[in-house]
């Protein structure tokens, strides 16, 4: 096709930045708008997973129930605010309808191919260079149980995710110890994903701003979208409160705030903002693997120059109120699995929040929308948003360029039922 288009990027998270990377690859003009300095956030604070391994998405069984069990106790890892507000409880029943065995298991293999592409194509820009040398390693990833009940429940998703063609090794209690010498870990044995691939996201972001305005791409930050100006079936330009951009083609990729703004399209958008916390903790703590502490529901992961411990699914709405005992629970949980660990008060102190955009079964929305054909959307990747950055960005570049898409974009449907 070739034909170069005007595009305007809503979002300059992980999503957009992707979709601006590969959409001027392919000679498409491309603007970024984003209402933050793009420099905090979910693309910010997670865990740098590329995680192929997480084949079960969110909505699986029990969720729900254990959302509600949860829902009066602030400082547990899956907590829903109690509160009247239609989506959430429109969206709450939906993600209890998508809870079910059949559907999960229907979605493990299209989650497992998004995941295994995407991580190519984050080894990709390694080796091209062009984000200069950015940190990813493969060290896989270690699923830390303490109870003989989190082993049994892991151990089948393995066995799931070995059938389907991913590397996976079983850990003993020595064996842990073997692969993790430096610090004493109080558990009984691990799951390893050896798959999985982890990253430093703030290095990864700022590299790949400094590319895409050295390639033209046109970055603005700090402006807020008041509303899509349209003729007929068409978005012809986009205001915000300092300015008006004309385009060819939109691109929302938002995160949490994406249904806010399509419903100036009035398009209503199942999705929740679910609040992740982290803690950077900048002394040595002799971590060298990437784990999800199982019990306590959090990742630990060594990045370039720190450890970062993250965690919780909190449903309170879009807001970055920090709850303290939130962030105490993923302290108290680290160093309940690591021997002579102390998470510092100043480290808790300077702990941030990101929004995760959830939808009600657990696969992001990507794809167009019909009441505008030039509309497409690139959201809701809930707690995979940082390993589906790559692969979200070159579906949207193909469907913009009108080109096959890499993979079938039906499970995507941003208007599918539930």
């Amino acid at each position: 096709m070739g034909s170069n288009k005007n595009i305007v990027v809503i979002g300059g998270g992980i999503m957009g930045l992707s979709a601006a990377y590969f959409l001027q690859k392919e000679g498409h003009s491309v603007t970024v708008l984003d209402k933050s300095e793009i420099n905090s956030g979910a693309s910010f604070v997670n865990a740098g997973y590329i995680t192929p391994s997480h084949i079960v998405p969110l909505a699986a069984p029990g969720m729900i129930t254990m959302g509600m069990k949860y829902m009066f106790n602030s400082s547990s890892p899956f907590y829903m605010q109690p509160r009247l507000d239609l989506d959430f409880m429109k969206w709450a029943w939906y993600f209890k309808k998508s809870s079910t065995k059949a559907k999960v298991e229907r979605a493990m293999p299209i989650i497992r191919d998004i995941n295994l592409l995407s991580r190519e194509l984050y080894e990709g820009m390694k080796a091209s260079k062009e984000l200069g040398d950015f940190h990813i390693e493969k060290k896989g990833l270690l699923m830390i149980y303490k109870t003989e009940k989190a082993r049994d429940h892991e151990i089948p998703v393995a066995e799931k995710a070995e059938q389907m063609g991913l590397e996976v090794n079983y850990l003993d209690r020595e064996g842990l110890g073997k692969i993790e010498p430096n610090i004493e870990l109080d558990a009984l044995g691990a799951v390893h994903y050896e798959c999985d691939r982890h990253t430093t996201p703030g290095e990864f972001m700022e590299r790949m701003l400094a590319h895409l305005q050295d390639k033209g791409v046109r970055i603005v930050k700090g402006e807020h979208v008041v509303e899509f100006e349209t003729q007929g079936q068409k978005v012809r330009a986009i205001r915000t409160d300092k300015g008006k951009y004309a385009l060819d083609e939109v691109v929302v990729a938002a995160g949490s705030w994406s249904s806010q703004l399509l419903k100036k399209l009035n398009l209503k958008l199942p999705l929740q903002a679910g609040k992740g916390y982290r803690i950077n903790v900048e002394a040595p703590t002799q971590i060298s693997m990437p784990a999800i502490l199982m019990e306590a529901k959090m990742a630990v992961t060594p990045m370039k120059g720190f450890t970062r411990f993250a965690g919780t699914m909190e449903f309170s709405g879009i807001n970055h109120q920090i709850r303290k005992e939130r962030v105490e629970a993923i302290a108290k949980g680290a160093e309940r699995y690591y021997r002579g660990l102390k998470i510092s008060e100043d480290d808790k102190d300077n702990a941030q929040c990101g929004l995760r955009p959830v939808t009600p079964d657990g696969l992001p929305y990507i794809g167009r929308i019909k009441s505008h054909d030039n509309v497409v959307i690139a959201t809701g990747h809930a707690m995979m948003g940082w390993s589906l950055g790559p692969v979200t960005g070159k579906l949207v570049t193909e469907l913009i360029s009108g080109q096959k898409t890499s993979l079938d974009l039906s499970p995507f449907d941003p208007e599918r039922k539930f």
